[in-house]
């Protein structure tokens, strides 16, 4: 045994997106002046159907969280992700952005469902990135176990964002002085991401000289339209502060950290009414509702065609709850106390 921790963080990771909240989450416990160690489940085989992915990833946790607990000897242990948790060799906290009762209908979660039902009852706590990651599990859950809402932080980026209060929005810097680019979208996973709708959307309302840049793919697109590749997190963050708008049409999101960051970073939101805990669609819709419709291709001219406002003021202030500042808040005053006693 290397020594003793206060917390282990069991690990799934298997998308870059769970691996930087895990950095973040580990980060803040620290800050909050805990030991903390990671055991990571690390690579994990690609099969075939849902039920059985989670099963390969939840062998891997629980291999990876008996380690973790043989080697650190942790007073608290939080299982990053539902299926983190579905083989834990004991209880601890549960983080999750959705729940195998919200994305697990059916057959893909036959034996997922009523697992993660007696694990989340019998959780110390339940960490949900949002209330609608929290809303679609049984009242009974509900009512058995703390929950403390631990949305992953989002920060603006750039020169002079770190000088932002929570709240306001962050300076502008040269980079982001002329947005040059009429819309940005993400798609490394093009079914997930609806990238054809995005894309349809697009040819029907382009005018001339306006582009749309797609992350995660490569090449042209159609007119107007290309692939910016697979972008380091710094180089993506840069093609957010020089856009006008961001375009989501997921099949489903869970979270959806893209269009926070999207919004962070001082762009329009025009997204699908996607299902899943999606918080920024809400997010979205409070700061104007016509750019969250189905009918994608009206919302996206909607808000190229929009004049400068108070967009962006208003939406640092709608992600004050997930900035930095916050996330450390509730981990050294709720989470930590409530974990450990």
């Amino acid at each position: 045994m290397s020594g003793g921790a206060d917390v282990l963080i069991v690990a799934l990771g298997t998308t870059a997106g769970w691996r930087g909240a895990d950095e973040q989450l580990a980060a803040a416990i620290a800050r909050a002046g805990a030991r903390v160690e990671v055991a990571s489940a690390g690579p994990v085989p690609r099969v075939r159907t849902f039920a059985l992915t989670d099963l390969v990833q939840a062998r891997a946790c629980r291999a990876a969280a008996l380690r973790g607990i043989r080697e650190h000897a942790p007073r608290g242990v939080i299982y990053s992700s539902s299926t983190a948790s579905l083989l834990a060799p004991r209880p601890g906290a549960i983080w999750f952005d959705s729940p195998a009762a919200d994305n697990r209908r059916g057959h893909d979660g036959f034996w997922q469902r009523p697992v993660e039902r007696r694990r989340m009852a019998a959780a110390q706590l339940l960490l949900p990135m949002s209330d609608g990651s929290l809303a679609p599990l049984p009242a009974s859950v509900r009512d058995a176990t703390p929950a403390v809402v631990l949305p992953v932080p989002v920060e603006p980026s750039g020169a002079g964002a770190g000088s932002a209060a929570p709240g306001e929005p962050p300076a502008a810097d040269a980079a982001a002085a002329e947005r040059d680019i009429a819309a940005v979208a993400y798609a490394a996973d093009p079914v997930k991401k609806g990238l054809d709708r995005i894309l349809a959307a697009w040819r029907e309302v382009r005018r001339p000289g306006e582009r749309l840049l797609v992350a995660g793919r490569n090449g042209p697109l159609g007119e107007g339209a290309e692939g910016a590749g697979l972008l380091a997190a710094d180089e993506y963050r840069a093609l957010l502060r020089r856009a006008r708008v961001f375009v989501a049409a997921p099949l489903r999101e869970d979270h959806g950290i893209a269009q926070l960051e999207a919004l962070a970073d001082g762009c329009r939101l025009v997204t699908t009414p996607s299902p899943g805990a999606y918080p920024a669609r809400e997010i979205a819709r409070q700061l104007d509702s016509r750019l969250v419709s189905d009918d994608l291709a009206t919302a996206l001219r909607s808000a190229l065609d929009a004049d400068d406002d108070d967009y962006t003021a208003r939406a640092a202030v709608l992600l004050t709850p997930y900035r930095r500042a916050s996330f450390d808040a509730a981990v050294r005053e709720q989470v930590l106390p409530l974990l450990l006693g």
